[in-house]
């Protein structure tokens, strides 16, 4: 096969150019510039660890608790008698029974009101559900987080009308499968090159463009589309948001996209053209779009770390049970220190993850805390160490880890789907927002603070006038802040002594140590910011590091608090404070590591290379294979216009 095609601009016309900065701005102006409520990592990048603000650890009302047992219990019932995961990874399909089963369960309504006919679930009970649905396949998981995490019902929950709700929760609670849908062929993190049009006409909006990935998307019956509205007389134009009927005409699901894994997963790309939607059905104003679609993330976010716990549990009970059995020079496998030591990770880390989503599921729910760092940080803790944690599982496994399920069970052994646990969790890492693009939404968040008294300094379309009044500001609020991170409890041997009882595991020690590292994070934090000044935003290798750090002190700390909790309930209160401890030392370690890597990297290195790369210097070095790529453009086009292909849409009734 002959290497693919590379695609010319000119074949993108339709995609709207727009400068790094005005991409910047637009993304600026959709996030949420105002703290009205505390943020323990917000206060933790700060260099303030407010642990007042988790401990004690919140704890659900008794009648929450009684109702979400109940739903899990039914729903264990369900999963164990009628979800087949072999039968969905072979025939990459969840089939209309099992669909028709979980909507006969109120599974669509976990998180709707009960006045709408929903179950009413908290955001607690909610990721237990999608934790124990996922494992029994993953592709269950998906369908139903992305019908109530991102799909139509928590934008309309948030900023839907009365009328809006009154109309479409009653059908998304029990039969109507949603999906959402925003990134398009072109557009991925980058909104602002949004192409799909909403033009109005009369009381109606016409909606034409191209979207990819649209997970649910082949089966929903209503999407949430996020289309631009061009600016006139009496429209401020801009992103919005739209609650499309998916049988409209004009609407068709052009493909139904296949990946490493999450076989059954209901993806595809959807065209519009001149599909009419009613302005009633557009969420909130014109404008809005983007801030809707970060906002529904901030809990949203918190579906998927729930089920990367679920894998993690699983993770842990099969290498328990295989580690135990398998031998290797006269003792089972884990007896030996280089396999232990995977399955102390796998097992301190699924505590410490399921404390992390808790604990910010929990405080979503009292809706007392500002948790948008918190959710994010769930995010990207859970993706990145749910997919080392099956990578280690399939290690600990060794070739059987490879073998497929099926193959296994062929010649007569378990089938254990360690290979596709790795496949499908590989996702994790680029769903609702990649790593890196994690990274860079919650340094912006980190370092907010410095940017309201410092960031008309390195503004530099900002005047002089601007820049003196920002530097008497900063002056005033670093000479009251600087100070305070000079010394802290941390230092103090006796503090947080309630984390030391008798008879279990000291995590005082982490704790204090949790203290005195989030000082240090903000006065790295700072030292970057005076050295960098405008050029810190081109610093992502240097807030990756920093993002992380902070990952995992919430962590460290969320874990310590959850053992603390089940010690005074006397609910395994030894064994979560060992687990604790595990977790606190594994993390300091990567803490330490990633510290140093804040000042001694190969970032400047790295550019060069990479400039080298693109450039063609190394293009010797790619000498001496044969490319298996297919021919055609490295990226679709998605012109709008009238489908010349067939519509795979297949409504589940």
């Amino acid at each position: 096969m002959s290497a693919p095609s590379a695609q010319r601009p000119s074949e993108r016309r339709h995609t709207p150019k727009v400068s790094e900065r005005e991409a910047r701005q637009v993304a600026e102006d959709a996030r949420e510039r105002d703290w009205h409520k505390p943020s323990f990592a917000k206060e933790l990048f700060l260099g303030r660890f407010r642990l007042d603000l988790i401990h004690p650890h919140p704890l659900p009302a008794g009648e929450d608790v009684r109702r979400g047992e109940e739903f899990l219990s039914r729903l264990r019932e369900f999963c164990d008698r009628k979800v087949d995961g072999a039968l969905i990874e072979r025939e990459a399909k969840i089939p209309d029974e099992v669909v028709n089963g979980l909507k006969e369960l109120g599974a669509l309504g976990m998180k709707i009101d009960v006045k709408y006919g929903g179950l009413g679930l908290t955001q607690v009970y909610y990721n237990k559900a999608l934790a124990l649905a996922g494992s029994a396949s993953p592709a269950i998981g998906a369908l139903l987080s992305a019908h109530q995490s991102i799909g139509v019902p928590q934008p309309l929950k948030i900023f839907g009308s009365q009328e809006q709700k009154d109309t479409f929760l009653p059908r998304l609670a029990r039969t109507d499968i949603s999906a959402f849908l925003l990134t398009e062929p072109d557009v991925g993190s980058d909104p602002a090159r949004l192409a799909t049009s909403a033009v109005p006409d009369g009381s109606d909006y016409v909606l034409d463009g191209v979207k990819l990935w649209t997970t649910n998307g082949v089966v929903a019956d209503l999407l949430v589309a996020m289309a631009r509205v061009p600016e006139s007389e009496g429209h401020k134009g801009g992103i919005t948001a739209f609650v499309v009927e998916a049988d409209s005409p004009g609407i068709t699901v052009e493909n139904r996209n296949a990946f490493m894994g999450l076989r059954g997963l209901e993806n595809g790309v959807t065209r519009f053209h001149q599909v009419r939607v009613p302005a009633a059905n557009r969420i909130g104003p014109e404008g809005a779009g983007l801030k809707i679609a970060l906002t529904t993330l901030n809990t949203g976010r918190l579906s998927l770390p729930a089920m990367c716990v679920g894998s993690g549990k699983w993770c842990l009970k099969i290498a328990r049970e295989w580690s135990a059995v398998r031998e290797q020079w006269g003792r089972p496998v884990a007896r030996h220190e280089a396999v232990g030591s995977k399955i102390s990770f796998i097992a301190a880390t699924t505590f410490a993850l399921e404390a992390v989503v808790d604990l910010a599921s929990q405080m979503a729910d009292e809706n007392r805390n500002d948790i948008r760092i918190e959710a994010a940080l769930a995010k990207l803790l859970g993706s990145e160490m749910g997919c080392l944690m099956a990578d280690e599982l399939v290690q600990i496994r060794g070739g059987r880890g490879f073998e497929t399920a099926d193959s296994l069970a062929a010649r007569g052994e378990r089938a254990v789907p360690a290979e596709q646990m790795l496949r499908d969790m590989r996702i994790n890492r680029i769903f609702e927002g990649s790593t890196e693009i994690m990274h860079l939404l919650i340094a912006r968040e980190a370092v907010d603070a410095h940017l309201k008294v410092a960031g008309d300094i390195i503004d530099p379309d900002k005047p002089l006038s601007a820049k003196a009044r920002a530097g008497a500001n900063a002056a005033g609020f670093y000479a009251r802040w600087l100070p305070k991170l000079v010394a802290g409890p941390g230092q103090l041997p006796g503090t947080y002594a309630e984390f030391n009882p008798a008879g279990h595991a000291d995590l005082s020690g982490h704790l204090r140590y949790v203290e005195r590292s989030s000082r240090k994070l903000a006065r790295s934090t700072f030292y970057a910011m005076s050295r960098w000044q405008g050029r810190m935003e081109t610093k992502q290798g240097f807030l990756g590091r920093i993002v992380d750090i902070g990952a995992e002190l919430f962590a460290m700390s969320a874990a310590c608090v959850r053992a603390e909790l089940l010690r005074t309930g006397d609910d395994h209160g030894r064994e979560a404070y060992q687990l604790a401890d595990a977790f606190c030392h594994q993390s300091r370690v990567r803490v330490e590591e990633l510290f140093t890597r804040l000042w001694s990297n190969t970032d400047d290195l790295d550019r060069r290379v990479v400039e080298g790369v693109l450039s063609g210097t190394y293009t010797w070095l790619e000498e001496g294979i044969i490319d298996p790529s297919g021919e055609g453009p490295w990226i679709a086009d998605a012109t709008p216009g009238p489908s010349t292909r067939d519509n795979v849409h297949r409504p589940i009734r």
